[in-house]
């Protein structure tokens, strides 16, 4: 993959993953947020700087799953979706059912963290499929 594909993998899997994660983090369960109020930190000064930094860090997994997928040579949408899932079940998944043994957390916000991460990694994956072949 050329560096210009790979950037524009990276900008448009980044978008995209921006309105995903609204839809899982922000939408999906959002009410079972307030089932335990006191664990949300309140950003002073409202959320604004907050959602920046969520969808800054989500361009910077975009960019490492696009890099990773070109280091290690991972070419087409199948191999870039196993490499996806490969990493949801090594990082995301087990850290966030870990800290919902220990933090007290609905589990349903649980379930919408999980998915929201696998399909951050998959439209990374099809971002790669589409702009590596």
């Amino acid at each position: 993959m050329t560096l210009g594909r790979m950037a524009l993998a990276i900008f448009l899997s980044g978008l995209a993953v921006s309105m995903t994660d609204w839809f899982f983090f922000g939408v999906l369960f959002h009410s079972k947020y307030f089932a335990y109020p006191e664990i949300w930190r309140q950003a002073p000064g409202g959320e604004g700087k907050s959602v920046v930094w969520s969808i800054l860090l989500g361009f910077v997994t975009c960019g490492a799953f696009v890099f990773a997928c070109s280091a290690f040579q991972v070419r087409g949408y199948a191999a870039a979706a196993s490499l996806a899932a490969a990493v949801w079940a090594i990082a995301p998944l087990p850290l966030l059912i870990t800290n919902a043994l220990y933090i007290k957390l609905h589990p349903l916000t649980v379930v919408a963290h999980a998915l929201g991460w696998l399909v951050k990694l998959l439209v990374a994956a099809a971002a790669v499929g589409w702009f590596g072949s």
